[in-house]
């Protein structure tokens, strides 16, 4: 019997973990068919698309304010959808401003729904978990400390573990790396990731480039390498790039292969996301920057409850990066705090053991835990549903928190 799961995933890093969620359903579930708003990883693993992902990629309260009213027509349109064709499980990814209410409408129709990625309720609006709570039946959490919050709110969550800690082997290879992208061994690379969405171009372009050009002056031979997701944000950082008279810079820029670019480098540039998370996990130093409308900032600070925005400082609980966030992302100060890694070994080393710890506390099996969480949701009724047992309230469906 064919099993439907809806599906709904915003920007590239949803897309990443929507496959590998997809992949892992199938190893137990190898009839499920999955349809909703999908990226083109998702698409490769055999989702259909309702709606282009791209549409969700808006980030901050002013950005989103322009394209409210396309966003609560396509909600809309997908819930609908979704509730009059009644699949077996609903699940969101990521994006909790869309997809939360998406399965709170499921969850009230008698239809199952799990998130997936917990909304940072650990960094900001931590109110916000009891709304989760009622929205769905269970969150599948991929950061450890994140299950004791909801374990506490009286919330079933399991903690599975990130699915890139495990893609990514615990020692790169660097050098097979920089010999994709033809940089000799003792050539310096810094690796700059301005976003994915075009508003983070829109705010990030000009400033990496002024950064990776100050860099440039002081250190001549260096090269930059530039992953960037979409042809509409290569498009406009090539068009900045001449704008600003800076096409001489040595400088390649490529259409995805961001965990290639983080491996090749030597550090790198990145705006504050997932990438974080991913250059960590590469054992890339890193400076992390982020520029937003000021209101947005302003908006954002005041809902703050944590002192980092960066993954690398939430997980290790300390500054173990520099965070160079709004009026402090200045391209001397970042050029200068790029300089740092590249020139002080000792400092890269002791990063790595940190990065090491990282790894190793995400690196859970996340394939498997996930397949395992969700089965009892798919095989409801077949004699190959798991036993609830071994965790009793954690694997197991609950309906009604």
């Amino acid at each position: 019997m064919t099993r439907r799961v809806a599906i709904v995933a915003g920007e590239a890093s949803g897309d990443q973990l929507g496959a590998s969620l997809i992949r892992a359903v199938r190893t137990r579930v190898p009839d499920a068919r999955f349809s909703g708003i999908a990226g083109p990883k998702m698409i490769a693993e055999g989702a259909e698309t309702w709606v282009p992902m791209e549409k969700l990629s808006v980030r901050g309260y002013v950005e989103v304010l322009k394209s409210l009213p396309e966003l609560l027509r396509i909600r809309r349109e997908v819930t609908d959808r979704i509730l009059a064709e009644r699949p077996d499980l609903v699940i969101g990814v990521d994006a909790p401003d869309f997809t939360l209410a998406v399965e709170s409408k499921a969850k009230r129709a008698g239809i199952p729904a799990v998130h997936y990625v917990s909304p940072s309720i650990w960094a900001w609006r931590a109110g916000r978990i009891h709304a989760i709570g009622r929205a769905v039946d269970r969150v599948l959490t991929v950061f450890p400390f994140e299950k004791p919050l909801y374990d506490k709110a009286g919330i079933a969550a399991t903690y599975v573990g990130h699915p890139f800690a495990d893609q990514v082997p615990l020692v790169p290879d660097r050098a097979e790396a920089r010999a994709q992208l033809r940089v000799g061994p003792g050539v310096p690379l810094v690796a700059l990731l301005p976003g994915s969405r075009q508003s983070e171009l829109l705010a990030h372009a000009d400033l990496f480039i002024e950064t990776a050009r100050r860099l440039a002056d002081k250190r001549p031979g260096i090269r930059f390498v530039v992953p960037l997701a979409t042809r509409e944000t290569r498009d406009h950082f090539e068009t900045r790039l001449y704008a600003l008279e800076a096409a001489g810079l040595e400088l390649t820029i490529l259409f995805g292969h961001a965990r290639l670019a983080l491996q090749a480098a030597d550090c790198a540039l990145v705006a504050s996301g997932t990438a974080t998370l991913e250059a960590a996990l590469l054992r890339c130093p890193q400076v992390i920057t982020y520029r937003v409308p000021a209101i947005t900032y302003w908006l954002m600070m005041r809902k703050a409850s944590g002192s980092f925005v960066g993954l690398p400082n939430i997980l290790a609980g300390e500054a173990i990066v520099p965070e160079l966030i709004q009026d402090k992302a200045k391209p001397e100060r970042l050029e200068a705090a790029l300089g740092k890694w590249l020139d002080d070994k000792d400092a890269r080393d002791a990063l790595a053991l940190r990065y090491d710890a990282i790894h190793a506390s995400l690196r859970q099996g996340n394939e498997a835990r996930v397949a395992e969480a969700l089965a009892p949701y798919l095989l409801k009724g077949d004699a190959r549903a798991p036993a609830a047992d071994g965790e009793p309230g954690d694997l197991a469906p609950v309906r009604g928190r």
